[in-house]
């Protein structure tokens, strides 16, 4: 499903997908940005298309592929049995995995996104490692002994600009899709506990994604601020700002991409833009899901590897 929101040494950034542009190229974009005009006729906090989908790879327990423009990710996720952490023994645990495919961009060719991959991986760690986000209580099966542990894994199809932002939506919608077995304790008379998966598809958990973050990305060009940028407007940007917002509008995770630097106030401005965004998308993003699971079997599944 579709739609478009609109609401008023080597760095991280040159890890990723880029395009040479001319300067004159470049003068078109700053004008046209210090003018609320950019050149696919889209204001500063504006958004291009984003199409999601969910239940796109049968094989999982929940997946989503989302793209942003030419940007198109697609995100699986798997729970399986493990063992609490020590210093969490009550929590299960999400572990991140992301594969930048040599076909997004020549520039991922050989080893050349592995660090973009850790990098993003690293990032979603950093939101993800907290009660806040997930109740990760929910994940525990036995204290100390046996929990739910998900591994959520990202591909990179297409690099097309704002990759941390289609990202962010892609995890949160697939898991959104996520059933996670119900599993029952038995105990026999020894004491013994041994663990019954349910084989009923809809004798499931569902995980309650309200307060999972979204990650918008703001891209200074000149003296504004753009988000969702394109390619070209990256090349423009010497630094971004990535913040992790919920539904809420509770800043989770901030970090700074990008040779350039950022004054303090450009940063505030910058951080006031993102929450407004940011609960704009997050509404967006939940009325979607909320009307694509509403239609059942009814529902026209265009597919990934299924």
């Amino acid at each position: 499903m579709t739609w478009r929101a609109r609401i008023g040494g080597r760095s991280l950034a040159s890890s990723m997908a880029s395009v040479v542009l001319s300067e004159a190229e470049k003068v078109y974009i700053l004008h046209g940005v210090q003018d609320d005009l950019r050149t696919d006729g889209r204001g500063c906090e504006d958004y291009r298309g984003v199409e999601v989908e969910t239940d796109v790879v049968s094989n999982t327990t929940g997946s989503a592929r989302v793209k942003i423009g030419h940007t198109d990710v697609l995100v699986g996720v798997k729970a399986e049995m493990g063992t609490p952490k020590l210093e969490r023994p009550t929590e299960g645990y999400l572990e991140f995995f992301v594969d930048c495919s040599a076909n997004a961009t020549p520039e991922f060719e050989g080893r050349g996104g592995e660090e973009l991959g850790t990098e993003i991986a690293h990032m979603l760690y950093k939101i993800f490692d907290n009660k806040s986000s997930v109740a990760l209580e929910s994940l525990c099966i036995l204290p100390s002994e046996h929990c739910w542990v998900l591994y959520v894994d990202v591909l990179l199809l297409e690099c097309g600009g704002n990759l941390f932002d289609t990202i962010s939506i892609g995890v949160k919608a697939a898991l959104f899709n996520t059933r996670i077995p119900k599993v029952r304790v038995l105990e026999d008379d020894e004491g013994a506990k041994d663990l019954e998966l349910s084989d009923d598809p809809y004798d499931c958990m569902r995980l309650n994604v309200e307060h999972v973050p979204c990650i918008v990305t703001l891209s200074r060009i000149g003296h504004r601020h753009v988000v969702d940028a394109t390619l070209q407007e990256e090349a423009c940007s010497l630094a971004s700002l990535l913040i992790a917002v919920t539904s809420k509008g509770t800043l989770t995770c901030m970090r700074k991409i990008g040779k350039g630097s950022l004054d303090p106030e450009s940063i505030f401005e910058m951080i006031e833009t993102g929450k407004r965004v940011a609960k704009f998308l997050h509404v967006s993003l939940q009325n979607v899901l909320n009307q694509e699971e509403s239609l059942g079997k009814k529902r026209q599944k265009i597919g990934f590897l299924r």
